[in-house]
């Protein structure tokens, strides 16, 4: 399990909105994604690297303004413009979990002149990396990654720049994906639609 979640063994909790910024600038070697890096003291995802995000707010103006605020809040990055981003993806967490979010996912460049910066309560820390070399890091433990984020660096692995990515992003039909946990003999498994077992 990710940091901090627990299975649910009762009713489904209703997931969520929320909404994330996946902050994109040109790499050595295709593009370089900002993460940055939950306090290891918050209960829940506690130590992960992720995309700067969270629950959208009754304030804020959808989901690209809810991903906007708290790209500002959390990496201290200020885009005015919602138009900056495009939407890229959609994942709901599993049913079979307590805590639950329904969560739209936003490419975007990189604004200019701008350099992040944690506010050392919700985020500890950040790091521009190739979307390669993060799954890399967690391979070796160096980074703790959380399945929605490693699904993600591994489609952004195969982007050759930041105006590839908001080409595909464009070129996209944006669907909701919710993985299922499945438990067996004290092991979970989370599967993808369309993998075998999720219709079991």
């Amino acid at each position: 399990p990710n940091p901090g979640e627990e299975l649910n063994p009762g009713d489904e909790t209703p997931a969520r909105l929320a909404a994330s910024a996946i902050v994109l600038r040109d790499g050595d070697d295709g593009v370089d994604v900002l993460l940055v890096q939950r306090n290891p003291d918050a209960s829940f995802m506690g130590g992960a690297w992720v995309f700067p995000g969270g629950s959208v707010h009754d304030s804020d103006d959808g989901e690209r303004g809810a991903a906007l605020r708290e790209l500002e809040e959390e990496a201290a990055l200020a885009v005015r413009d919602p138009d900056e981003l495009v939407a890229f993806s959609r994942w709901v967490t599993p049913a079979e979990v307590k805590k639950r979010f329904d969560t739209w996912f936003f490419v975007m460049r990189a604004p200019q002149g701008q350099e992040p910066k944690v506010d050392d309560a919700e985020c500890v820390d950040f790091r521009w990396i190739s979307p390669r070399g993060a799954l890399e890091a967690g391979e070796r433990g160096e980074l703790l990654l959380v399945f929605p984020t490693i699904k993600h660096l591994e489609q952004l692995a195969e982007l050759e720049s930041v105006d590839h990515a908001l080409e595909v992003a464009r070129g996209r039909t944006v669907e909701p994906v919710q993985p299922r946990v499945i438990v067996k003999d004290d092991h979970a498994q989370v599967l993808l639609p369309g993998e075998p077992g999720y219709e079991d």
